[in-house]
């Protein structure tokens, strides 16, 4: 077991960990689906959602997220047996930056700022990132997108360049911790890399698995926390896992 403050950096998903992409993809994905008169409740869009979104990213991987964004939406129109229009897939590309971060993700990023280097490992652009921290506010070291690297998680891109990012701050692996909501995007990928891991659960007082597609492989962390404010509140006790 290793105290919360013997790790030196952390790296952190965003949307889903620090910022509620489930509430900013339904969102979007709400009215439209009223408009169309599928009677389907927010869970039902989501879990569709995801499994088009996923394979739009392995597919498509240098595509920008507003595009990913875009076309996952018209391809669950498509298997909805309803047409996704421009104005509605641009829509949906366009609403990161109004994806509202967790009420408890600011202060817990102020809080971790103080004890570690901050890393984030995004599935995003360049700009939806830059967005979405003008909300969270995190003092980062580095930062790390989808548009950095051209390829989505859970393929291996980000781990490589979180590696390199590692390097270049001198901190060994197995000082360094991965902090994420999502077993499918990020503890499956961080597993195959050998990093510890630290699980989110956004989703404890929900079934199945929303937004994120079921995960794929095998994966472990080494301690469950229901929000970012327990993990920093236990990172303050110094507590070990």
């Amino acid at each position: 077991m290793m105290r919360l403050q013997d790790y030196r950096s952390l790296s952190f998903d965003v949307y889903g960990t620090l910022i509620d992409w489930e509430v900013g993809l339904a969102t979007v994905l709400a009215p439209w689906a009223a408009e169309q008169r599928l009677e389907l409740d927010d869970e039902s869009l989501l879990r569709t959602y995801a499994v088009h979104e996923a394979r739009v990213m392995r597919e498509r991987p240098r595509d920008p997220y507003p595009e990913v964004l875009a076309e996952a939406f018209r391809c669950t129109g498509r298997a909805l047996g309803r047409p996704v229009s421009d104005d509605w897939a641009q829509r949906l590309g366009g609403s990161v930056p109004d994806w509202p971060a967790f009420a408890d993700s600011r202060t817990a990023m102020a809080s971790l700022a103080e004890h570690f280097d901050l890393i984030i490992l995004s599935n995003v652009h360049r700009a939806g990132f830059a967005a979405s921290n003008r909300q969270l506010r995190a003092r980062t070291t580095a930062v790390v997108t989808a548009e950095d690297v051209g390829a989505y998680k859970p393929a291996d891109p980000h781990f490589h360049a979180l590696g390199k990012v590692l390097e270049d701050l001198d901190i060994p692996t197995e000082e360094h911790l991965h902090v994420a909501q999502s077993l499918f995007h990020d503890h499956v990928p961080a597993a195959a890399h050998d990093l510890d891991s630290v699980w989110i659960n956004r989703r404890h007082a929900h079934p199945g698995w929303g937004a994120t597609p079921e995960p794929e492989g095998s994966w472990t962390y080494l301690a469950e926390y229901p929000s970012m404010a327990a993990f920093a509140q236990s990172v303050e006790a110094d507590e070990r896992i």
